[in-house]
């Protein structure tokens, strides 16, 4: 019911690697369990051993149930709270059942939940994945150092193949660090065969993906029209029940007679979201708000990324209009697109997701993000209050408001809330294992409170997409890193051969002055 488009097995001649021959598909390693520990069982729980896990991984074959056992459930469903020593049952792309000695079928796999936390899979609502192959070049840089060397100067060197590496990598990295699903924001889509490319990739990873389809080398209202989507549409995304879906992607409207209204009647045609950047500082501000309103194209289906620099009557009509907004907080405090907005968005009742935005500077993980948008709120209330005088007796913003943005709050934001975003029988099985017994997060005490401040990708032990195990024991099933590596390391010295030596150097540390 919830399959995704067939893509080439991994026996296959690999398309997207030119010099290597192709790998054969990754075994599944039997594993003996890893430590002994303490049984999470809440505030004042009394510990106890933990067993011996049996010496031989549970067989995850395709269509078998699977059972949690004694695990701590941070459900994010208001009814169903935090439940301690309970479990889990998946059947199929189910959940079936959550609570205390939950029956099972006899053929159930059951992966021990005692010592671990198990929440709902995290959700990036912004992404772009193709610049993953130059990770971490950009540490340095500001929002206009970016727009130079990346939008300007470097993405007309990425090949298909090179977004197919950049996808495929973001997804691996993704997935192993709890992201279930991920909106790729993929703004290099200039030809056809760059859209497969970002395509195939987000379908043989086997996650759940966002395809937002769009294009820096021109404005929307001239590509819109090529004939592109609706071939992806009709060949590729004929359900909007696949585990890799479509929507568009391009910045807010900036010229008042609003050329961009072909690409946003387009959109409203065919049914299909949009995500854009808006609010960003040194851009028309409030300006692409005010355009959409008296146009008619502010819709509870906008997503509006950063959002970061808009005044009080934007972010009314967003609120009036049921838009939503993605807040990337390591971006926004590090490349300058305004201060992360979370404390005005929630005055004003706009509902919020989390992003990581790009992994040319950001860390790439949700917890990360989460971390950072509690962060950068808190500190902005206590500078807003010494400088006033006065002192914050107890924080707004909470463990539990960031755990919902990072997963229901995103499944929300792409039109996806009724079926993921919480461990709730009925949704979708798209699940994260945490483990609670490493030296960060021994005793568990709080577990909403450890997820946030404590937890990172090094904990997430088991994810679970569709149904599907895709990592377990800390190990990788599916996708395939040693095939991510490859292909994103010859992407990345393609894109630098052509760049040259001096420009990849001297991108790498820009001048440090302030202001220009």
């Amino acid at each position: 019911m919830h399959s995704d488009t067939p893509s080439p097995s991994d026996t296959q001649q690999d398309p997207h690697d030119r010099s290597k021959p192709p790998l054969g598909r990754r075994s599944f390693l039997a594993r003996a369990g890893t430590g002994l520990g303490v049984t999470a069982l809440g505030l004042g729980a009394t510990a106890a051993a933990r067993p011996e896990a049996p010496a031989r991984t549970p067989s995850f074959q395709s269509g078998r149930p699977i059972v949690f056992r004694g695990a701590t459930v941070v459900t994010g469903d208001p009814q169903l709270g935090v439940q301690h020593n309970a479990d889990v049952l998946v059947v199929g792309s189910t959940i079936r059942a959550v609570g205390r000695n939950v029956p099972a079928p006899a053929s159930a796999a059951v992966i021990d939940g005692r010592d671990r936390i198990l929440m709902p899979g995290m959700i990036d609502t912004h992404r772009h994945m193709w610049q993953t192959v130059v990770r971490g070049v950009g540490a340095e840089w500001t929002i206009q150092n970016y727009l130079q060397w990346i939008y300007k100067d470097w993405s007309k060197h990425w090949r298909p193949e090179d977004v197919y590496a950049g996808n495929y990598l973001s997804m691996v990295e993704a997935l192993n660090s709890g992201v279930t699903t991920s909106l790729d924001w993929s703004q290099v889509l200039h030809t056809p065969e760059h859209a497969d490319a970002a395509a195939d990739a987000l379908f043989d990873s086997k996650g759940r993906a966002r395809l937002a389809y769009g294009n820096i080398f021109a404005p929307p209202q001239e590509w819109i029209g090529n004939g592109d989507v609706d071939r992806l549409l009709r060949t590729r995304f004929s359900s909007k029940n696949q585990l890799v879906t479509l929507q568009l992607a391009w910045d807010a409207p900036w010229d008042t007679a609003f050329p961009d209204r072909p690409a946003w009647e387009f959109a409203r045609d065919r049914d299909l979201m949009v995500t854009q950047h808006a609010g960003v500082w040194g851009f028309p501000l409030d300006l692409g708000i005010k355009i959409l309103h008296d146009n008619g194209f502010l819709l509870p289906t906008n997503t509006y990324v950063h959002a970061s620099s808009l005044g009080d009557d934007s972010y009314r009509m967003i609120a009036d209009t049921g838009g939503n907004v993605s807040i990337s907080a390591e971006s926004e405090l590090n490349a300058g697109q305004g201060y992360p907005p979370t404390g005005k968005i929630r005055r004003h009742g706009i509902p919020i997701s989390l992003s990581m935005d790009t992994s040319v500077w950001w860390s790439s993980d949700m917890f990360s993000a989460m971390r950072a948008t509690l962060n950068a709120d808190r500190g902005l209330d206590h500078l807003e209050a010494h400088a006033e005088g006065k002192t914050v007796h107890n924080n707004d913003l909470r463990t539990e408001d960031v755990i919902h943005y990072a997963t229901q709050g995103g499944a929300n934001a792409l039109g996806l809330g009724s079926s993921l975003g919480s461990i709730t029988p009925g949704k979708l099985a798209d699940l994260v294992l945490l483990r609670a017994d490493t030296p960060s997060m021994v005793p568990l005490t709080n577990p909403c409170h450890q997820i946030v401040f404590q937890a990172t990708r090094a904990e997430v032990d088991t994810v679970l997409v569709d149904g599907r195990v895709l990592k377990y024991g800390g190990e990788l099933v599916h996708p395939d890193m040693k095939r991510a590596k490859r292909l994103a390391e010859a992407s990345r010295d393609h894109v630098r051969d052509l760049v040259g030596a001096q420009e990849w150097a001297q991108a790498q540390d820009p001048p440090a002055y302030r202001v220009a």
